[in-house]
């Protein structure tokens, strides 16, 4: 069955890592072929690598995305792919709209935004949203949302209700483990001590993640436990982002701050922390905290998406925007016992099993193939 996924990009963000680790999994039965509406960015190669056909259309904005329009739908007349796959709001319009117009009668649209507020979007970003839910109703076949919070934002926006199908984000065990060796050799890269707190904010900088937030949690948690440090990776995490050094600058916390910027090395630092905060005022799934709690971590957040239900008994949850409480679970997390702090480490990394390890989220997507194709197992 020949799959063709169309997403808007492929940097090193959330939706494009998930869309890998499906590709690296994906039944033989199927033939996926990857493009991107942009640029190849750090996940083509990565899936070029496992012997995936992907190409980029360098689509640009304005007047001359018609023609990439135009380009986009001749490729996949000549294709002729048995479903397209979109993944993201403007493949979702583009992606769906040439899928169409060359003929293919099954195609799916791609959830994985879960907060649609005026001041936490692009203007761009909420009229593609409008345009597609006028759409939802005639193009997509199928709506995979990757959140029930998702879906049921997309649905007061005026997508099709009844065309939304939950598949939850995945999580490799193999890749995310509990691992004391990496705990010791960051604490070493960071010159800390070993026995040195240690929390985690691992992701990118938007204003839906509330670096300010974090901050402002990070100072309180400072004040009661003053031995603490913070660890921060991702995109945009550094000294030179005049965002994260006035934040920090005002919090008072840049001796106790170790910003790391983009790592490869994720796995390793997850395992390293001892708690990972999330203090996200809009999220669709977190993929930050399926793999902190992969690692045996447990994690305090905030209650957007379906942070609250991934995390479930095994963490904290506080009210989004609550960082004087979140400081608070933060501490109620780090003062456990070791052996407390183990065992509800261990019990994350079971719900993770249970409910989102990777080989079985992908037997759900092989399933929605199926049903979309009319052939259900």
């Amino acid at each position: 069955m020949k799959v063709v996924f169309i997403i808007t990009s492929l940097p090193n963000g959330g939706a494009q890592m998930m869309l890998l680790k499906l590709l690296q999994r994906l039944d033989s039965r199927f033939v996926p072929h990857v493009i991107s509406l942009t640029t190849l960015g750090e996940i083509g190669p990565r899936i070029s690598a496992l012997g995936i056909p992907v190409e980029a259309l360098e689509i640009n904005p304005g007047v001359r995305a018609l023609s990439g329009f135009v380009r986009l739908t001749r490729r996949l007349r000549i294709m002729r792919p048995e479903i397209v796959h979109t993944w993201l709001y403007h493949a979702d319009f583009l992606g769906g709209l040439a899928a169409r117009m060359a003929g293919v009668s099954r195609v799916a649209w791609t959830i994985r935004h879960g907060n649609l507020d005026q001041d936490k979007n692009k203007r761009s970003t909420l009229a593609v949203v409008s345009l597609c839910a006028r759409l939802s109703a005639w193009v997509p076949t199928s709506i995979l949302s990757c959140s029930e919070n998702a879906g049921r934002v997309h649905i007061d926006r005026g997508y099709t209700a009844d065309k939304i199908v939950i598949v939850p984000n995945g999580f490799d065990l193999a890749a995310f483990r509990p691992d004391e060796a990496a705990r010791t050799s960051v604490r070493s890269e960071l010159r800390i001590r070993p026995q040195t707190p240690l929390v985690g904010w691992i992701g990118r900088i938007h204003p839906q993640k509330n670096i300010d937030g974090f901050f402002d949690a990070a100072a309180q948690l400072h004040s009661r436990l003053p031995d603490v440090h913070f660890l921060l990776a991702g995109e945009g995490l550094n000294a030179s982002n005049p965002a994260v050094s006035r934040a920090m600058a005002a919090s008072g916390l840049g001796p106790f701050t170790h910003l790391l910027g983009i790592r490869n090395d994720i796995p390793r630092l997850m395992a390293a922390i001892d708690v990972l905060a999330s203090t996200s005022v809009g999220e669709a799934f977190s993929n930050v905290l399926g793999e902190a709690m992969s690692c045996g971590v447990p994690c305090a957040v905030t209650d957007v998406g379906d942070s609250a239900h991934i995390v479930g008994d095994t963490g904290r949850v506080v009210d989004p925007g609550d960082m004087i409480g979140l400081a608070s679970r933060l501490e109620e997390l780090l003062t456990l016992s070791p052996a407390e702090r183990t065992s509800l480490g261990e019990r994350a990394r079971e719900r993770v099993a249970q409910n989102f390890e990777i080989r079985n989220v992908v037997k759900q997507y092989e399933c929605f193939y199926d049903r979309l194709a009319g052939n259900p197992s």
